[in-house]
């Protein structure tokens, strides 16, 4: 699909769509509950959708409500000897370990470029706990054969903390006790918290964190009734909505509602860099206020919040002078080379960016180039470059713009409501 931006002044409010990081782990979280689980916000993104899929293929029974679904689960049993986990690199590193608590022999498949993203992980530590896996080459298809026996182990946390958040909820399922997660260099530890917050409000067993260098699971553990009843309520996403929170920052005002403030979501520190640039910002509540402005540049760490380098270099093409943007090592193994993409890209709408190293350095411009472009099945490439679209000389045209659809399928009808002119 090709869609047309035309340079627009946004105006007007929005409440924040649902979180996809939290909804796969509340997913996840009911599958293992067994009882009944009540999702509220649910998210409608194909990530959220391959995750509802998954939970249905290991035996949990899913209804849809007109604002939550209720999932019912005795735990996980094998429906399907395949698993497809769409192009869900959470899902398919949060889930693989869950199938493998149970002795079936399970067939994991994706696609997209989750079809060529590393999985070398599973192939290093499942042996160790005496999971049978072949794959091919470190990537899809994988096959495995539990059940895990949990075991004190050593994991490398460089490449994602998400093959830890699998670890970590089969561990709880499997009432794992006396053992540890040993983990070095772990990226991303906001995301850990959101696991451990989740697997709280879940009731199960949760680890000690000892400063994210060791997970240890002792004896104690949270006693619930056999069939508790738990209540989730989806946060609002941080990473969608950083794109609405730039876009008003480079080109009109937005509320925006229904994001938490003291969320663990790693996303939340878009706040930071709006503020370092010069925007205008008002946080009241639930509601955050942003209002463009005169934009400077400004010097970002992203290596815990990799996600964010799109909507930064969005915001960074604006702002005067050279914005430094740490964490570029991060980005290798996203549904696209998303460093090298963002470069490629963004030279075409005329900005400039440099990488050296675990650098990336955005030269600002007072109007992108109208051009054409083309999204490489990345959503989050998608929406950078229809933000910064807002603010081109003329017409912006993207191609594959339903690469959105993996995250945040309303994208565009959001922005259409705030007066962006979309053909």
């Amino acid at each position: 699909m090709k869609l047309k931006i035309y340079p627009s002044e946004i105006k007007g409010n929005l409440l924040s769509p649902a979180s996809k990081s939290c909804m796969q782990r509340a997913c996840a979280a009911a599958l293992l509950n067994k009882g009944k689980s009540i999702i509220y916000n649910p998210g409608i993104s194909n990530d959220d959708k391959a995750a509802i899929g998954i939970i249905k293929d290991l035996g949990a029974l899913v209804t849809f409500q007109n604002d939550y679904l209720i999932v019912e689960s005795s735990g996980v049993t094998s429906k399907s000897d395949v698993l497809n986990c769409g192009e869900a690199g959470l899902s398919i590193r949060m889930f693989t370990p869950i199938a493998a608590t149970i002795a079936s022999e399970i067939t994991i498949t994706g696609s997209g470029s989750l079809q060529t993203r590393p999985m070398d992980f599973f192939d290093e530590i499942f042996p160790q706990l005496n999971v049978k896996i072949k794959s091919n080459a470190g990537k899809l298809p994988l096959s495995i054969k539990g059940p895990i026996v949990p075991k004190t182990i050593i994991v490398d946390g460089s490449l994602s903390s998400q093959f830890l958040t699998g670890l970590l909820m089969s561990y709880s399922a499997l009432n794992a006790s006396n053992v540890s997660i040993k983990v070095i260099d772990l990226k991303s530890k906001p995301y850990i918290d959101l696991t451990l917050d989740v697997m709280k409000q879940f009731g199960m067993k949760v680890p000690v964190n000892h400063n994210y260098q060791e997970f240890s699971f002792t004896n104690e553990h949270i006693v619930k009734a056999k069939e508790s009843l738990i209540n989730y309520q989806v946060e609002g996403d941080w990473s969608g909505a950083s794109f609405l929170l730039v876009a008003a920052a480079i080109s009109g005002s937005i509320e925006l509602k229904g994001l938490n403030l003291n969320s663990t979501q790693a996303d939340r520190a878009i706040l930071s860099a709006l503020k370092d640039c010069g925007c205008k910002l008002d946080i009241q509540d639930d509601i955050i206020k942003v209002l463009s402005n005169e934009l400077e540049a400004f010097t970002f760490n992203a290596t815990e919040c990799p996600d964010l380098f799109p909507p930064l270099v969005a915001l960074a093409s604006f702002c005067k002078g050279q914005t430094l943007i740490k964490g570029v090592t991060r980005l290798k193994h996203k549904e696209s080379d998303r460093a090298m993409t963002l470069q490629e890209k963004f030279a075409k709408l005329g900005v400039k960016i440099d990488i050296k190293d675990d650098f990336m350095m955005v030269y600002g411009v007072d109007k992108v180039k109208s051009a054409k472009v083309f999204s490489h099945h990345d959503h989050r490439i998608a929406m950078a470059c229809a933000v910064a679209a807002l603010r081109a000389e003329d017409v912006v045209e993207i191609d594959n713009a339903e690469a959105i659809d993996k995250s945040y399928p309303n994208f565009y009808k959001d922005l259409i409501s705030l007066g962006v002119k979309i053909v």
